[in-house]
C-alpha cells in the first residue's frame, strides 16, 4: 500500500494569499478649458472630455475605513482639475502625459488607459481626440 504524502497547510488571516486586480472607471468627465495650439483655442474655453480606466494592484482587500487603502476616483478628477488649471497645454498629448505623470506617482497603478476628446472644435464630428495607453514597466534599465 502506498503512503499517502499530501500535507496539510494552515492559513493564518494575516497573512496574505491573493492579490486584487482592481479597476477604477471614470467616463465622461467633462470640463470647460482652454486647450489647443491655435489662438483662438487659446482665447476660449472648450468643452472637452476625459474618460479613464485605471488598473491596479493590491495584495488586500479595501477597508471600509480608510480611504488610503482605494485609488480614489474623486482625488483623481480633483487632480485633472488642478492640472488644467494650473497651465495651458497646446496639444491634448501633453495633457495626457501631465496626467500621466501624476497618476503613476501611485505605485500601485500599473496601467491607464486615457481618452481625451475636444467636443467643440470641429462642427462635422461630435468630438475629435486621442486615447493612449501607458503601462508601468518593470524592466530595469
Amino acid at each position: 500500500m502506498k503512503k499517502n504524502n499530501l500535507k496539510v497547510v494552515k492559513i493564518y488571516k494575516n497573512k496574505s494569499l491573493f492579490n486584487y486586480e482592481k479597476k477604477i472607471l471614470i467616463n465622461e468627465l467633462i470640463l470647460n478649458l482652454k486647450l489647443g495650439y491655435y489662438d483662438f483655442e487659446k482665447e476660449k474655453a472648450q468643452k472637452v472630455k476625459f474618460s479613464l480606466e485605471i488598473d491596479y494592484q493590491d495584495k488586500k482587500p479595501s477597508n471600509d475605513k480608510d480611504l488610503r487603502s482605494i485609488v480614489n476616483y474623486a482625488t483623481i478628477v480633483k487632480l485633472i482639475k488642478k492640472l488644467i488649471k494650473k497651465k495651458h497645454y497646446n496639444f491634448l498629448e501633453t495633457l495626457a502625459e501631465a496626467v500621466f505623470d501624476e497618476l503613476f506617482k501611485d505605485k500601485r497603478i500599473g496601467r491607464i488607459m486615457l481618452k481625451i476628446e475636444k467636443l467643440e472644435i470641429l462642427k462635422e464630428c461630435s468630438s475629435v481626440g486621442i486615447q493612449i495607453t501607458k503601462k508601468r514597466s518593470h524592466d530595469k534599465f
